[in-house]
């Protein structure tokens, strides 16, 4: 499938603005647990895990990392517990 997207002058000037916007999109989704890994390395078009890793890395984004969301909701959880 094709996608088409205005891109904001700013980022239509990057060297490959479609490349960014496909990134951004992929860490994005990698981090809000849209995407699993395997569905970030297809559509980034890495052909094994550690490129993806290797990238994830590069972005500073670790793997569903523990957030201070989930810190409040265990706080919440603990809590309640009797």
């Amino acid at each position: 499938m094709q996608i088409t997207v205005q891109l904001p002058d700013g980022l239509a000037q990057l060297p490959d603005p479609a490349r960014a916007a496909l990134e951004a999109f992929a860490i994005e989704g990698y981090r809000s647990g849209a995407l699993s890994a395997y569905r970030t390395r297809q559509l980034l078009g890495f052909e094994t895990r550690q490129e993806l890793d290797a990238f994830l890395k590069q972005h500073e984004v670790w793997d569903h990392a523990y957030s201070a969301g989930d810190l409040e909701k265990d706080r919440i959880g603990f809590e309640r517990q009797p």
